[in-house]
């Protein structure tokens, strides 16, 4: 059986594609592979993966709020219905979404 997978996309572009790697309490983590879209994205996410590192809550939640106003959207390759709100981390090649 195929593992789940998602495209994250912003207005249309794909950021990235999710696979479902574990189930942890509330977080799905997945392999991310970045899309045409991520690049612009990329500083948003390492402020806060970095931010969440140091330490800095409010930093981080900041950087988490910036994320969400940026439209996201995960689309299940299965074709069941898309997710607006969630929660989302992407450092390198890996990932993690809550919703």
């Amino acid at each position: 059986m195929a593992k789940p997978r998602w495209q994250l996309r912003k207005n249309g572009r794909l950021v990235g594609t999710l696979t479902l790697t574990e189930v942890d309490m509330f977080w799905s983590g997945c392999h991310f592979e970045p899309g045409a879209a991520w690049e612009e994205l990329a500083p948003l996410f390492a402020a806060s993966h970095d931010a969440w590192r140091r330490g800095d809550e409010g930093a981080a939640l900041a950087a988490d709020e910036a994320i969400h106003e940026q439209g996201l959207v995960l689309f299940p390759d299965d074709g069941g219905a898309p997710m607006e709100e969630f929660l989302i981390r992407i450092s390198g090649e890996d990932a993690r979404f809550r919703y």
